[in-house]
């Protein structure tokens, strides 16, 4: 299998959970699994666009997941995010994980300062009452595991441009 493989599963997984999360604030665990699966067995096949080994894959995907568990424990995200970072933390390696925490949190922080313009949301009445504290077109939060999928895929053509993909 060559890396061009690779690098189409872990955009198709990219682009479906994006999507998912954006449509419907809901990223199933089948999702989930499926890209878990691909990127150990692009890791073990040797063709992951990332160039990761199967031990750097499994270190990312644990890392991923203890990284932003505290989160999920405090309420402050949802569990898919989690999962999706350990996800990514298998396709990418634990070397890209803060690179891509940074893109993607200020991806999350654009996203809620634009909630706050067009909702006309004033900064005084954030404190939170009842059910979501930002709401836009039915869909509450920000999408974070979109966010961290393009911040992924952002990454891959800008290593694609360098020059940097096997």
């Amino acid at each position: 299998m060559s890396v061009f493989v690779g690098i189409l599963l872990f955009i198709a997984w990219a682009a479906l959970v994006a999507i998912s999360d954006c449509a419907r604030r809901h990223i199933s665990n089948s999702v989930v699994v499926a890209g878990l699966a691909a990127a150990f067995g692009c890791a073990f096949l040797q063709c992951g666009p990332f160039g990761v080994s199967a031990t750097q894959a499994s270190v990312g995907a644990l890392i991923g997941l203890v990284v932003l568990l505290p989160f999920f424990a405090l309420g402050v995200m949802g569990a898919a995010d989690v999962k999706v970072f350990a996800v990514l933390g298998a396709w990418c390696g634990m070397h890209a994980l803060l690179g891509l925490w940074m893109a993607a949190s200020l991806a999350a922080g654009v996203h809620a300062l634009w909630l706050l313009i067009t909702t006309r949301t004033r900064l005084a009445g954030l404190v939170r009452s009842h059910g979501a504290t930002f709401e836009l077109a039915g869909k509450s939060s920000t999408p974070y595991g979109a966010c961290l999928t393009v911040a992924a895929s952002a990454w891959l053509v800008l290593q694609g441009l360098a020059g940097g993909l096997r």
